[in-house]
């Protein structure tokens, strides 16, 4: 199966979808908006710590692969496949980003075609809104002249077991002819495809996966700010809990929540439920609030731990190791540690922030400092605090050399001049 494949958007969904296509024997276009994006594409430049530069250059060498902003370099796909971003705006998804894809897509539509929608949302999405603008603006009729499906992505950024070509693909289409060329066109991607009978089962699918997580991390995180409150270990706890071999899960306390899935996934299902049925969705908005407020929880616990050595946290240097919101990549999407800078800086703190995969500029307050992880960086600050634990931090540097380190990811054993989230 030799075919034109189109990705909309290249980002740490899309790329990866892409580069694999192309190395699976397809011509794949590489299709983005984002001029600077498309241009160290082009010069085989990955932003995306899974893609590497040696696979870039080699696919656009050999022409699988072609990055572009042109829309008429998609003409004549065979398949193409929607991985744009899905916002909340003011607590409502926010679907430009699938509408402005649909309407370029559907302007290239011919009969035979198939369009797959990646991008996570809530259900009925592809058949309410996709499949109509797909039909408005190419004249045909989907199901009878062109296939339509959906299938949620499970890209991990940063997880070396789990990658797109061994990770399960659950795959759907509007008709048994859709699912059958959706199906078809994943299984040369991926070694499992995992069909069901409807894409709103498939769409919801991928918002209960990302629901799951995101209540019990606010369970845990909830757990360990009582905990601490106890006098109890909620870390050993953990350990011990972890010990069962059988109707447990481990999940880990931390500063909150982070990435496109956790902070906003779940909200596409309560929108959906609140407008649809009227009824709230408790435990995601319970978990909201939780995992939300752990920024302050731990600003909160830096302000006792200065007061409990009789110093100010404002005027004082604090540290913050990791702005990612996640270990071993520079995905910075919603990430908890920016808004930790944010409260440490209204409160008057001086704050500095190493992070080395986050290499583009962060939005904060401009008076953030970046700075590199330096024996010198560590002893000079007031305080430091671990917020992403990357393996490339030298950790035993960071017990030697802090003079008080709030650990948020249990790295590091507490003591004297070490406290643990």
């Amino acid at each position: 199966m030799n075919s034109k494949v189109v990705v909309v958007g290249q980002g740490y969904v899309g790329l990866p979808v892409a580069v694999r296509a192309a190395r699976a024997g397809h011509t794949v276009i590489g299709y983005d908006v984002d001029v600077e994006r498309i241009r160290r594409l082009g010069k085989g430049e990955s932003y995306v710590e899974d893609i590497q530069d040696a696979e870039l250059a080699e696919l656009l060498q050999v022409g699988t692969y072609l990055p572009t902003t042109d829309p008429f370099d998609l003409d004549g796909f065979d398949i193409a496949v929607i991985t744009v971003p899905t916002p909340l705006r003011e607590g409502a998804p926010d679907l430009s980003y699938i509408e402005s894809a649909a309407e370029t897509l559907a302007a290239r539509l011919r009969p035979g075609a198939t369009v797959v929608l990646e991008s996570t949302t809530y259900p009925g999405t592809t058949v309410e809104l996709l499949v109509p603008l797909l039909e408005k603006g190419s004249g045909l009729s989907a199901g009878e002249d062109f296939h339509v499906g959906y299938s949620p992505e499970r890209i991990d950024p940063g997880n070396p077991t789990w990658r797109l070509e061994n990770t399960p693909k659950v795959v759907s289409g509007i008709d048994p002819a859709s699912l059958e060329a959706v199906q078809a066109f994943y299984a040369t991607l991926t070694g499992t495809t995992v069909p069901v009978r409807t894409t709103e089962v498939a769409e919801l699918s991928k918002l209960i996966e990302n629901t799951f997580r995101h209540v019990n991390i606010a369970l845990v995180n909830e757990m360990a700010m009582y905990a601490h409150e106890l006098g109890v270990d909620v870390w050993e706890a953990l350990d011990a809990a972890a010990s069962k071999p059988f109707g447990f899960m481990r999940f880990t306390p931390g500063p909150g929540v982070g990435g496109h899935c956790l902070p906003v996934d779940p909200e596409y299902l309560s929108w959906r439920v609140r407008r649809t049925l009227g009824r709230s969705f408790q435990f995601v908005e319970l978990a909201n609030h939780i995992n939300g407020h752990m920024p302050d929880h731990v600003v909160q616990r830096l302000l006792l731990a200065f007061n409990s050595r009789r110093r100010a946290l404002a005027g004082s240097t604090v540290l913050l190791l990791g702005l990612a919101y996640k270990p071993n990549t520079g995905d910075v999407r919603e990430s908890p540690a920016l808004r930790v800078a944010e409260l440490l800086l209204e409160m008057g703190a001086n704050v500095r922030a190493t992070d080395p995969y986050v290499v583009e500029a962060v939005t904060v307050d401009s008076k953030l400092v970046r700075c590199d992880f330096t024996k010198e960086e560590l002893a000079a600050a007031d305080a430091v605090v671990l917020l992403t634990d990357h393996d490339d931090f030298d950790y035993e540097l960071v017990r030697d050399q802090a003079q008080f380190v709030l650990d948020c990811r249990h790295r590091l054993e507490t003591g004297a001049t070490v406290e643990v989230l």
